[in-house]
């Protein structure tokens, strides 16, 4: 699995949000793309899909912008990423055989394979908060040790 740059973007404009979580009404959107670096005009198309997806909600006019619909503890990384690029897989490859049956050498084989791995990756993005995420940002807890952060099989 490949994170997009629109996942990427996602995740930084809902950490940025997240980081100012305590300063007074919404966010405009180019306070967010200031704080981030983010190009603006591809930043509100981002947040209208997080929108979509019930991460964000929005108010218009003066003093308009976005706030997070929910705690940061209740958002995962995983959620985030769908938003905006779909289901965490590998890829589109379709579903093995269940009756041990594959008539393509083997194939079956390598689909279920790709399943597992699409899965590992979606327990492992689901395994962190933004609220988590924020902390370790602002150095109130440790970066995750990709190292020894156990992905169970």
């Amino acid at each position: 699995m490949r994170v997009s740059t629109k996942g990427d973007y996602a995740c930084r404009a809902l950490l940025s949000l997240a980081l100012h979580i305590d300063e007074p009404g919404p966010t405009s959107v180019s306070d967010i793309a200031r704080r981030t670096g983010l190009p603006q005009p591809y930043l509100e198309q981002i947040l209208l899909a997080l929108k979509g997806a019930g991460l964000v909600r929005s108010k218009r006019g003066v003093g308009g912008g976005y706030i997070l619909a929910r705690p940061t503890a209740e958002i995962r990384l995983s959620e985030i990423l769908s938003a905006v690029d779909g289901p965490i897989s590998l890829g589109d490859f379709g579903e093995p055989h269940q009756d041990g049956a594959c008539d393509h050498e083997g194939q079956c084989v390598l689909l279920a394979i790709w399943h597992e791995a699409g899965e590992m990756m979606r327990r492992h993005m689901e395994g962190f908060t933004l609220a988590e995420i924020a902390q370790a940002a602002q150095g109130s807890k440790p970066w995750p040790d990709l190292l020894s952060t156990p992905l169970s099989l």
